[in-house]
């Protein structure tokens, strides 16, 4: 009888292991479904990855910043007046940091250089581009021509706006403005020809304007002029003085003849014989 109770007893605790070793098998399965993450498919909507900046492009182009900021003052000048006038917009100093680099508040002596300079207009926030003549289109253009009949330069009129030099060739072309060229400087001059004062010469009097000899000197036709009580619009003596300072001016120097020492040379140090002992 002991040994039977001892069995029953052994099969007892057996069958309480396998229960509780059973309880914690499932216990632990349950465990794992939960922390498995749930895999979704992909969305169509989903955007796409933005690509990286490669640190090679990114370091050339803090270089190239650097660079600009680091320029003299009259280079990062130019390059701002460049942008007013080629865009005729209006910038903040933060608009003109992040279009061509050059940062005015942060350097006192680009921001007054730039609000002093004569070719930019500020008006306490925006900085734009300030043409000498303040024209928008060819009415206007040809309103100020005809206001100066003793002519104005085309060089004046050039930055005006964007297709001034068209706009001169087209008025030129429909007679309404004369393109005649300075002699002296060589600059185109831009005068008002009025279509309501229409003059017509005569046949015979081209030709004796054209059969008239003239010097070959301009100096005698200056005198001519002046003789007749009329001023020279040339002045060809002061001209040919410029030039001539001018090539003088350019000739090089001749260098000096580099005096060499020689066994002929007469030496003054005799006191110390032994600087000379080589020569």
């Amino acid at each position: 009888m002991a040994l039977q109770e001892k069995l029953d007893r052994f099969k007892k605790q057996q069958e309480k292991c396998q229960s509780t070793l059973t309880s914690i098998a499932a216990s632990s399965n349950a465990t794992t479904q939960k922390s498995k993450p749930t895999v979704r498919p992909p969305s169509a909507n989903a955007r796409a990855p933005a690509p990286a900046v490669k640190f090679s492009n990114d370091t050339e182009r803090l270089q190239h910043i650097n660079s600009i900021r680091k320029a003299p003052v009259g280079a990062q000048i130019k390059r701002v007046v460049d942008l007013l006038l080629q865009t005729r917009q209006a910038f903040t100093p933060e608009q003109i940091n992040e279009a061509c680099y050059v940062d005015a508040n942060a350097n006192k002596a680009v921001f007054d250089s730039l609000r002093n300079n004569p070719k930019v207009h500020y008006d306490g926030k925006h900085f734009c581009y300030k043409s000498k003549h303040d024209l928008k289109d060819t009415n206007q253009l040809l309103y100020l021509i005809r206001k100066k009949p003793e002519g104005i330069a085309v060089i004046d009129l050039k930055d005006a706006y964007p297709t001034v030099m068209e706009d001169l060739q087209a008025l030129k072309a429909s007679g309404e403005i004369l393109l005649l060229s300075n002699f002296d400087s060589q600059e185109d001059v831009a005068y008002p020809n009025d279509p309501r004062v229409p003059i017509k010469v005569d046949d015979e009097l081209k030709q004796l304007f054209r059969g008239i000899e003239l010097p070959s000197d301009m100096l005698d036709i200056e005198k001519d002029l002046q003789k007749n009580g009329m001023k020279p619009a040339t002045n060809t003596a002061q001209r040919r003085a410029l030039s001539e300072v001018q090539v003088i001016s350019s000739k090089p120097k001749g260098k000096k003849k580099k005096h060499e020492i020689t066994k002929r040379t007469k030496l003054t140090n005799a006191h110390l014989p032994e600087l000379f002992q080589k020569l």
